[in-house]
């Protein structure tokens, strides 16, 4: 479970170094001053797709890996093998890497003929639309890309959780129980924080009025499942816990006489 677990942290750090100091940066510049090169636009946008395409993929396997822990007690250390999860690490950031990957490759093959972006940073749809050739291959892409993985995240999450609680209604064991619970809602709330605030950003494109709002969810998008993740989940160590608590207590010290 660690193992993969490290994983969130991992995209979190690399996505956010590469997009945050840049936002950052240009707050404190004027707009006409908030000026990138095409080819650091195409490692932002690379990067902007991997984070939430990889966030996607291995918030999958951490899926699968709790089901296996509650489902499979048992048979849970025989499973999930260090090899199996150098398996599902692989195949988590290695999809997302090809999905991404074909996303840019469709996007940079096209010539442009315009260099103003209207959005915070770059990403695919930023990409494409400096350029002045159709874009319907782009645009196919990366809808079925969107429903794909939406589909494969959402539908893996209902599965995996609708066998976990018909096998723990099924079990008496309070305390493990209790346990399953505790762990399965870690997870989950960093799944729901995700998904939300990616669906945000993505109906919010359909409402050209709204840019504004976009802009603003385009960026909450980067910052808040990353502030809140290492907060969700370090909430459940016991130590983490236990140094808060000391920290933030104040012991009343008596005058002497």
């Amino acid at each position: 479970m660690y193992l993969l677990f490290c994983n969130l942290p991992l995209n979190d750090i690399l996505g956010n170094s590469i997009l945050v100091p840049r936002l950052l940066s240009d707050t404190l510049r004027p707009p006409s001053e908030r000026l990138i090169s095409y080819p650091e636009c195409v490692v932002q946008a690379f990067t902007t797709h991997m984070f939430g395409a990889t966030a996607h993929t291995v918030l999958i396997i951490m899926a699968i890996d709790r089901y296996v822990a509650i489902c499979n007690p048992l048979r849970y250390s025989a499973i999930m093998t260090n090899k199996m999860v150098i398996k599902l690490t692989v195949s988590a950031w290695g999809v997302a890497l090809v999905l991404v990957g074909i996303l840019l490759g469709l996007t940079i093959r096209l010539n442009r003929c315009r260099a103003m972006i209207t959005n915070p940073y770059c990403d695919n749809a930023a990409l494409f639309k400096l350029s002045c050739e159709s874009v319907f291959i782009n645009n196919v892409y990366g809808l079925t890309f969107t429903v794909v993985l939406f589909t494969v995240s959402i539908g893996s999450m209902v599965i995996t959780y609708t066998k976990i609680t018909v096998v723990c209604l099924m079990n008496k064991n309070k305390s493990l129980n209790s346990k399953a619970l505790k762990t399965c809602s870690t997870h989950l709330s960093v799944y729901l924080i995700m998904l939300l605030s990616g669906m945000l950003v993505i109906l919010l494109h359909r409402f050209p009025q709204y840019s504004d709002y976009r802009k603003l969810a385009a960026i909450l998008f980067h910052i808040i499942p990353g502030s809140l993740n290492p907060i969700i989940y370090g909430v459940q160590s016991k130590e983490i816990r236990k140094f808060v608590s000391h920290m933030f207590q104040r012991k009343k010290v008596l005058p002497s006489l």
